[in-house]
């Protein structure tokens, strides 16, 4: 099940936004073997509560662009038969609104590639530099997939 929340005025949060969000997690999930009765809950926030909850959660007293907390901490991701619930991802869509000018793509492109980002951190995947590793290289495979160029 994917929950999503809009705590955000930056972008109008419609029927095809919610839509693209749940298409985007539910093929990642396919791919990563994570079963579809999993949950997920995302939240679209603004830069003011993202600045906060990075200063709480990371001591860096600015906006990023996504943070995943993890309910999957030091468990196996299959060993709960019932509820399993994967944790939260939050975006800021003014971070992605402005990502995506910068990096000259869509933003659906960057929004899909947030929300990867995100689901990849909850089912386990670290990185120390985002541009190598197993988890880019995840990344990289899923966006291919969602048939989102990479550059």
């Amino acid at each position: 099940m994917i929950l999503i929340q809009n705590d955000q005025q930056a972008l109008p949060c419609t029927q095809d936004l919610l839509a693209f969000c749940r298409w985007v997690l539910t093929r990642a999930m396919i791919m990563l073997r994570v079963p579809l009765h999993a949950e997920v809950s995302v939240a679209l926030v603004d830069n003011d509560a993202m600045r906060a909850l990075n200063r709480q959660y990371r001591g860096i007293d600015k906006p990023t662009d996504v943070l995943s907390f993890s309910q999957l901490e030091g468990e196996e991701l299959f060993d709960v038969p019932d509820v399993l619930i994967l944790g939260d991802i939050v975006i800021s869509i003014e971070q992605a609104l402005a990502q995506a000018e910068s990096y000259g793509h869509s933003f659906k492109r960057e929004l899909a590639f947030l929300l990867v980002h995100g689901l990849l951190h909850l089912v386990g995947y670290e990185h120390d530099d985002e541009f190598v590793g197993p988890m880019h290289d995840r990344q990289l495979e899923i966006m291919q997939a969602l048939a989102f160029n990479t550059d």
